[in-house]
């Protein structure tokens, strides 16, 4: 039976812990100043823009190229009907 209550007594204090671990977490952080969540959703936004941006530019040359291989076996049929 003590042992149960060490156990139930080391619970409590472990989640009065954690309850204040998490208030000084965020009392820490000062107002005007972004927080780590929002850093990283900048981060985040700031990648996928550059991703969209290099996608796009291999999209138009992959279109370039298609155009130039079309153009290729256009004039190859014309000269094999000749």
């Amino acid at each position: 039976m003590a042992m149960k209550t060490q156990r139930i007594r080391l619970l409590r204090c472990g989640a009065v812990a954690v309850a204040l671990a998490v208030v000084a977490v965020g009392c820490g952080q000062q107002s005007g100043q972004a927080g780590v969540g929002e850093r990283t959703g900048v981060a985040i936004d700031k990648a996928a823009a550059k991703t969209k941006d290099a996608a796009g530019q291999a999209v138009e040359k992959t279109g370039e190229a298609l155009e130039k291989a079309g153009s290729a076996v256009e004039k190859t049929g014309t000269k094999m009907q000749k």
